[in-house]
């Protein structure tokens, strides 16, 4: 078996969930490769629809809106949309660098390249074995006009969606989204902190963006510092979003409570440090606090499939979703001060939440190949 594990960048949760899986194959010593799809249409390719979808979800999330909601309207298993029309363009190349390079199965965390190996596999009876896994909590428009072998879903409860928008019940594994060992792994409060160098000892509030750094922050920021102790501490990881963080270091210049950090590859040691998340309700993000199994309060969602997220966990026990920036922290505040409020979700989180989903993943793509043999 030769693995490819094929992604996008258009957001770091397909790729997230694509190292996850990378990890597990590697430590099994599977021959394994990552690539961003787009590239090989060429890099400039790669960048620009990267960028477009940045822009759009950051600057003009009401369009981004739209886009979806037309998805799910257009979006049937007899009729291919333009997304499928647009991922055959570059689906010649891929199949000779497939070939080229003699991988059999394809690992594919992202629509994109799924659409361009359905077309492979239709017009030039492609021979890999092909396996899609979900990284939201719901079944995103276009999937359906997609044929894997098998979709990896993120829980049980989803597969009805699935099913009904035409994809096979045989076809879903409900494994849980993949996250990488480190999230697995729980560190003790205050010796996170110590290797963190963190001083204060209060509570500690901890604000992700995500990659591209979105979201009402200083809105969000400024009311739960009228909530905060001096001795309580507010962390943002700001992302790649440069323009934010310089507002954010400008605003909040003379509070010491507030310490905004540029990209780290830090991020399950702050999580182990902090008393409540605040993060967008993004799936792999969602994921990885859930594993990490830590209080969660879902902030703003980019409209779409966040949006379907944020219902998911909530309705789970496993997040807070609130309609603005108070009742976001008055309930962060609670979650910080209550310790059975705290393990009510804590409990529902090992309980829905499976942190092994990349384990279980590499497990059925390994007796697959082996019995395709």
């Amino acid at each position: 078996m030769k693995a490819l594990i094929l992604s996008c960048n258009t957001g770091q949760g397909h790729n997230t969930a694509g190292k996850a899986i990378l990890e597990c194959l590697n430590e099994r010593g599977i021959p394994c490769e990552m690539v961003d799809t787009l590239s090989i249409a060429g890099d400039k390719a790669s960048q620009t629809i990267s960028d477009i979808y940045v822009n759009i979800t950051t600057k003009s999330p009401v369009v981004f809106q739209m886009l979806y909601k037309a998805g799910e309207f257009i979006s049937t298993d007899r009729f291919k949309s333009v997304i499928y029309q647009a991922n055959k363009v570059y689906a010649g190349a891929l199949g000779e660098y497939i070939q080229n390079n003699g991988f059999d199965t394809i690992i594919m965390p992202h629509l994109f390249p799924a659409e361009a190996l359905t077309y492979l596999r239709k017009s030039r009876g492609l021979p890999v074995s092909c396996f899609a896994i979900a990284t939201d909590y719901t079944c995103i428009p276009f999937w359906e006009e997609t044929e894997m072998d098998y979709y990896f879903i993120p829980h049980a409860d989803t597969a009805e969606e699935f099913i009904q928008k035409g994809i096979p019940a045989e076809k879903l594994i409900h494994t849980g989204i993949p996250v990488s060992k480190k999230f697995c792994e729980r560190i003790e409060k205050v010796k996170a902190r110590k290797e963190l160098n963190l001083l204060h000892t209060g509570f500690y509030y901890l604000i992700m963006t995500g990659s591209m750094g979105f979201g009402k922050v200083q809105l969000l920021t400024e009311t739960l510092l009228r909530q905060c102790t001096d001795n309580d501490q507010v962390i943002i990881l700001g992302g790649s979003n440069e323009k934010l963080k310089v507002t954010l270091r400008e605003q909040f210049a003379g509070d010491n409570r507030v310490l905004v950090l540029d990209y780290t590859d830090q991020v399950p040691l702050y999580m182990d440090a902090c008393d409540v998340l605040f993060t967008k309700p993004g799936g792999l993000t969602s994921t990885e606090a859930a594993v990490k199994n830590i209080p969660i309060i879902h902030t703003e969602p980019i409209p779409g499939c966040e949006t379907i997220n944020a219902d998911f966990f909530a309705s789970h026990g496993l997040s807070i979703s609130c309609k603005n920036e108070e009742e976001m922290v008055s309930a962060a505040v609670r979650l910080a001060k209550e310790p059975d409020l705290q393990q009510q979700m804590l409990s529902a989180q090992r309980r829905e939440i499976n942190p092994r989903a990349g384990e279980d993943i590499c497990d059925f793509i390994l007796q697959h190949s082996a019995n395709a043999k």
